[in-house]
């Protein structure tokens, strides 16, 4: 046994366990995915699993036997629960329970948040499943209880985990004909890490195939005993679909949060978590914030993460314009100068100068904590001529099914005596955070095959040194795997965006085609660079503009607010209301 002996927490984060063993979160990381973990840097472990990892380090790893006091000294709360936890008993208020429901995809979880707030959400979502988290509010016995409409797809799972450590109760529904199935595990794991109480919802009682008692008894193998086995674990039957067992959920909610101490200091420091945020063109940073400590004003100063701004406009959860929220209560909001990421604290500050020199220490720590070196295509050949590296290692995203076993068979095939190519992950979607951190971690290299980059990708790529390659015809990116191997690769090309113009009309010219009518919405169109074509959200065409008019003339360039008429080479099938996109490549320093 190692002489080394380390108290850990039932849960902890990865950020706070490299800080405990002191070591880099990046070798945690390591540690983990060797293991079979997949995690984020600020996603919760348990305690075997930050035991294990702990060993690996030389540690000896024992349960911490900490009151709420130290506890919170050793930095294990979240950040909101310290600053609540530090303000005086008087001051503090009942305030409504936050309750996050989690579970297996086509369990029901919309489906029962419809039942509960009487909305249709389901039935307008891709496939049934949830695609984005929202936060809403319901009225019981003269209580309001704010729900968190979590995600329930294992590709969400990071945002799965933050639902519950913003969470004051963790509703699992858990379908009574399936029962407890590995998204229910994670759930339950997640919900255990944020050490808040669990109810559990037994949903689709209506079947005929519903069992009860084998569904109590896999969840009494997960460590939650039902209440009427002698546990202390609230089950509830409840059918979504009949919208029965509804009203007995929510007085379990209020009974649970009522043991539970759910309290807060309207007057306090003004504190949360962000829930969920986006860029609109029409209205800039839109962000949901969920309120836990304090009072949230219009034109209060708010910092989350490293994104600041003066709130211009707060809305409630049902679209009507508010002045102030209190905790426990979700707000969208206008006014951030960026779009900050999910599951992000957020704080209140004087003025926006101070806003601004917080934001400035965070990005320095930021930039003194980025310990990944680049790893790029081009250095990987100087690393194989040293005899650093034997293995290429990859990340696969593709469009659809369909292109990514082909795009990994070619990528296979080139794998050669003295190097090989490894294709640690493969998946379907655009690139993501995850995919990022994964990339990090594993010293591996993003390729992406007719997909894009997520802009909070690309900013946590910069931030992590990894390097993103996107194609759109697969011999080119075989064909750059292929020269980085042989130390053939010619330097990478920055892709800058110019300029936008929206199609508003269209007139076919004999011997030409069709022309473009279009208003150039912002930057500016060049007559030299490369365009893309959108219709809605689907990207219809990529190459060159043939010819570029203002008026009768031909140009070179049509600025913002200018019309223009546009040709696109080889290409026709224009439609009133296309966007197009310009833009350059420039060759890489």
């Amino acid at each position: 046994m190692s002489e080394k002996r380390i108290e850990l927490p039932a849960g902890i984060s990865v950020r706070d366990l490299s800080t405990k063993l002191k070591v880099s979160p990046i070798d945690i990381i390591k540690k983990l995915m060797a293991n079979g973990v997949m995690a984020s840097i600020n996603q919760m472990v348990d305690f075997d699993t930050s035991a294990i990892v702990a060993a690996e380090f030389g540690w000896d790893a024992v349960p911490e036997s900490a009151d709420e006091e130290e506890v919170l000294e050793s930095g294990e709360l979240p950040l909101w629960r310290q600053k609540i936890a530090s303000e005086k008993d008087g001051d503090l208020k009942s305030r409504a329970p936050v309750v996050t429901i989690l579970g297996h995809v086509d369990h029901g979880k919309t489906s029962l948040l419809d039942a509960i707030r009487q909305t249709e959400v389901a039935a307008g979502e891709a496939g049934g499943i949830t695609q984005h988290i929202g936060a809403y509010q319901v009225e019981k016995e003269g209580r309001l209880i704010t729900f968190l409409d979590t995600p329930g797809h294992a590709a969400f799972t990071a945002m799965r985990a933050r639902g519950a450590q913003g969470a004051d109760i963790v509703v699992l529904v858990v379908a009574a004909d399936d029962g407890v199935m590995p998204q229910t595990k994670e759930a339950i794991a997640h919900a255990k890490a944020a050490r808040v109480p669990i109810i559990v919802a037994l949903n689709k009682i209506d079947r005929p195939n519903a069992n009860p008692d084998r569904v109590k008894q896999q969840l009494a193998e997960q460590e939650l005993v039902p209440d009427d086995w002698g546990g202390d674990t609230t089950v509830v039957p409840v059918s979504a679909k009949q919208k029965t067992g509804i009203e007995d959920l929510l007085t379990a909610i209020l009974l649970v949060s009522d043991a539970s101490d759910i309290r807060a200091n309207p007057q306090g420091k003004v504190m949360g978590t962000i829930i969920e945020a986006q860029l609109e063109k029409a209205k800039g940073v839109l962000a949901t914030l969920l309120v836990q400590n304090g009072t949230l004003k219009n034109g209060d100063v708010v910092v989350a993460g490293t994104a600041h701004g003066r709130l211009k406009a707060m809305f409630d959860y049902r679209g009507k314009p508010v002045q102030k929220a209190g905790p426990s209560t979700p707000v969208r909001v206008m006014g951030m100068t960026e779009v900050p990421s999910a599951g992000d604290v957020f704080e209140v500050f004087a003025n926006e100068k101070t806003a601004r020199d917080v934001v400035s220490k965070r990005l320095e720590v930021l930039k003194e904590q980025n310990i990944s070196s680049k790893m790029s295509l081009e250095d990987l050949f100087a690393k194989f001529k040293a005899g650093e590296v034997k293995e290429l290692r990859l990340i696969l995203k593709a469009d659809v099914q369909g292109s990514l076993e082909p795009v990994m068979k070619e990528v296979n095939s080139l794998s050669t005596g003295e190097i090989a190519i490894k294709v640690i992950y493969a998946e379907t979607g655009n690139i993501g955070e995850n995919d990022v951190m994964l990339a990090s971690a594993s010293k591996a290299i993003i390729v992406g095959f007719n997909v894009q980059a997520d802009v909070s990708a690309r900013r946590l790529a910069e931030a992590e040194g990894v390097s993103i390659r996107l194609y759109d015809i697969i011999y080119r990116l075989t064909e750059d795997i292929e020269k980085a191997l042989k130390g053939m690769l010619q330097p990478a090309f920055t892709e800058t965006v110019t300029g936008k113009a929206s199609v508003l009309a269209v007139f076919p010219v004999s011997k030409v085609g069709k022309i473009a009518g279009c208003r150039v919405l912002e930057g500016e169109i060049r007559r030299n660079g490369k365009v893309r074509m959108y219709r809605g959200t689907d990207l219809v065409y990529q190459g060159e503009i043939s010819s570029l008019k203002h008026e009768k003339d031909d140009v070179r360039e049509v600025r913002h607010g200018f019309e223009c008429g546009i040709n696109l080479k080889n290409f026709n099938d224009v439609e009133v209301g296309d966007i197009i996109e310009c833009y350059t490549l420039e060759k890489s320093a």
